[in-house]
């Protein structure tokens, strides 16, 4: 049993970003001909057709709200993709096979939004559990840490948030 969880973006959280972003702008809307954009409202590849909504999203800042933490300059707005309409979220709290690429960023944050430190990982694969656990592992060995977020390098957008079980 995983002594982490994964989150995606909160349903509710999406439906307010469907209305307007974190970036105070109108969601841009998009069908995804070919599929294959990252959805972090489910944690899966859109497949081809599906209605999107391109949006910025802010994930610290949403988790200082919630935790009245203060990320100050570690707060970052960027862009994500979500189904335009509701959809039933994850399949489940483990990594997500369907979020993994060429390379990974993970930034670990303390209680109050202060980036510790991050791992870059070359031609991650998010289904590969043993090599995430220990990543993790090995991040949340440093008791200060609080949560960590798994990115994109390229674009350098959230993918999702891990936390300790």
């Amino acid at each position: 049993m995983s002594t982490f969880r994964t989150f995606a973006i909160d349903a509710e959280v999406v439906t307010e970003l469907r209305v307007r972003d974190d970036a105070g702008r109108l969601p841009r809307p998009v069908t995804d001909a070919e599929g294959g954009s990252p959805l972090r409202c489910c944690l899966r590849h859109s497949l081809p057709g599906e209605e999107l909504a391109l949006l910025s999203y802010a994930p610290l800042r949403r988790w200082a709200a919630r935790t009245g933490g203060d990320p100050g300059p570690y707060e970052e707005v960027g862009p994500v993709f979500v189904h335009a309409e509701s959809c039933e979220g994850p399949e489940g709290t483990g990594f997500p096979a369907g979020m993994g690429g060429e390379r990974r960023v993970f930034r670990a944050y303390d209680a109050k939004g202060g980036i510790l430190g991050g791992r870059l990982v070359e031609h991650h694969i998010s289904g590969d559990a043993i090599a995430s656990e220990a990543i993790l592992a090995e991040q949340f060995a440093d008791p200060e840490v609080e949560l960590v977020h798994v990115r994109a390098v390229e674009y350098g957008c959230f993918m999702f948030e891990v936390r300790r079980a």
